[in-house]
């Protein structure tokens, strides 16, 4: 498989979503991967990915067993990438 030519974060399937989702991402070069879920208030509820990643497609499951129902964010750094993408968790 070829290594992606730029940074992505997808939109997380399915969403609206009752308890886990999916989240896809991409990066073209090895780097420090942040993967975290936020609340509305900015609070941090789950950190997802905090490792060096080779580059690569990559998807990891978020749980939301325990978590309120309601709208969270999903924000992935990685190299000088950031970008935020906004989950419904209906229950």
């Amino acid at each position: 498989m070829f290594a992606p030519k730029s940074y992505e974060l997808f939109q997380n399937y399915p969403n609206p979503f009752n308890p886990v989702t999916i989240i896809r991402y991409e990066i073209p070069k090895k780097t420090k991967v942040t993967l975290e879920i936020y609340n509305v208030v900015g609070q941090l509820v789950k950190a997802l990915v905090d490792q060096v990643q080779e580059p690569g497609y990559y998807e990891t499951a978020l749980d939301g067993t325990g978590m309120a129902s309601g709208v969270y964010f999903c924000r992935l750094y990685a190299g000088g990438y950031r970008h935020i993408t906004k989950m419904v968790l209906l229950k």
